[in-house]
């Protein structure tokens, strides 16, 4: 992180928040490159479903679009028109679950792409072009083995010989299920399973790897790869070392501290009895700002390990600061989420994965975007 760096603020002011939340965009935008890089002549598109993993979509592709990023997936509709806001015209956004019945015209008017998932959304499409008197681009969604989105070979098999009339095919996709596992026979499954889908259809760009997916090598590439969590720094390759960046840090405040003697209960439930005295910190954080409440993980103060007393509240938690060597002032930050703890290292506490902990970040934060 850059602290000198000017920073574009969201959110409540620095005075009024408990926390801050710093999106280091200089970083986002280097694991863009590392990802672009590995890629050879494959393009990179970036995917900012759910505000950018709930870190900020506007902000997010804004940043991409610096180092050429042309290509955004979301996964809704709402989401798509809002991100058309923010960037303006030019950029192709892709909108993976598929336009809702009614919401064709306002997506087609904004210039969004559907990824068509079923015969009846891409007939929809199609009769949205029909009544707009235009041809519109779509991209087409096969389910290849992961049986969550996209037509089956069934499906496919099934399509009416005017079904892409009025549309010009811009994608065919699907998404692998198991990419973060290299040696799992699924991935390779799916691969054939995708050559076979393409070649059902009409001559087009392809697109299969996720972020995981990339790092599975060249024949799973094609044309386009779609990245997102390893965007925002969490570990596409969970059997060796993190090859990207973290983006994300997090700082709560110290809102007071206290003496703590030996037996006293602490926090909900008296979970927590210290065995000998400590020095404790309560902290301006908590499960309603998306820290999961089964991590009973530390905070780091200089790099100084913080271990947590007690269970996580709503809008707190408690630290043994007994090690720190000095008292913590109201106000000072200690930290969550950085260099010395990664979102990964949380989920793993937690029992989840780092995208559930990026994209549970609450509101109430000061939010800082930094680039340079």
């Amino acid at each position: 992180m850059h602290p000198h760096t000017a920073a574009i603020k969201h959110g409540p002011s620095l005075e009024q928040a408990g926390a801050i939340l710093t999106i280091d965009l200089a970083a986002l935008r280097e694991n863009y490159r590392r990802l672009r890089d590995r890629l050879g002549g494959a393009a990179c598109a970036a995917v900012v479903k759910a505000d950018a993993y709930g870190l900020g979509a506007g902000e997010v592709a804004a940043a991409l679009r610096k180092d050429g990023c042309g290509t955004f997936f979301v996964a809704h509709a709402a989401e798509g028109l809002a991100l058309r806001m923010a960037l303006g015209a030019g950029p192709e956004i892709l909108i993976l679950n598929g336009i809702h019945p009614g919401a064709e015209v306002d997506c087609a008017e904004a210039g969004l792409i559907a990824v068509a998932n079923s015969a009846a959304q891409l007939a929809a499409w199609r009769e949205t072009a029909r009544r707009l008197g235009r041809r519109l681009p779509v991209a087409i969604q096969g389910d290849t083995g992961m049986s969550r989105l996209g037509m089956p070979p069934s499906e496919v098999d099934g399509l009416a010989a005017d079904a892409l009339d009025g549309l010009d095919l811009k994608l065919v996709m699907s998404h692998l299920a198991c990419a973060d596992e290299p040696e799992s026979p699924a991935n390779e499954a799916q691969r054939a399973a995708f050559e076979d889908f393409r070649r059902k259809l009409p001559p087009a760009p392809a697109s299969l790897a996720n972020s995981s997916g990339i790092f599975l090598g060249g024949g799973y590439h094609y044309d386009l790869a779609r990245p997102g969590a390893a965007l925002y720094g969490v570990n596409p390759t969970p059997d060796r070392a993190n090859p990207m960046r973290q983006v994300v840090r997090l700082e709560a405040k110290v809102i007071q501290t206290r003496d703590l003697p030996v037996g006293v209960g602490v926090g909900y439930g008296h979970a927590y009895r210290p065995m000998a005295p400590h020095r404790a910190a309560t902290i301006a954080l908590g499960y309603a700002d998306g820290w999961p409440r089964r991590a009973a993980a530390a905070a780091f103060f200089d790099g100084q390990r913080l271990p947590f007393a007690g269970r996580v509240s709503m809008d707190s938690i408690i630290l043994d600061i007994s090690s720190l060597g000095r008292d913590l002032l109201p106000g000072e930050l200690v930290e969550l989420l950085g260099g010395n703890q990664t979102v990964d290292d949380i989920a793993i506490l937690s029992g989840t994965i780092g995208y559930e902990i990026l994209t549970s970040l609450g509101r109430r934060f000061h939010r800082r975007y930094l680039d340079g």
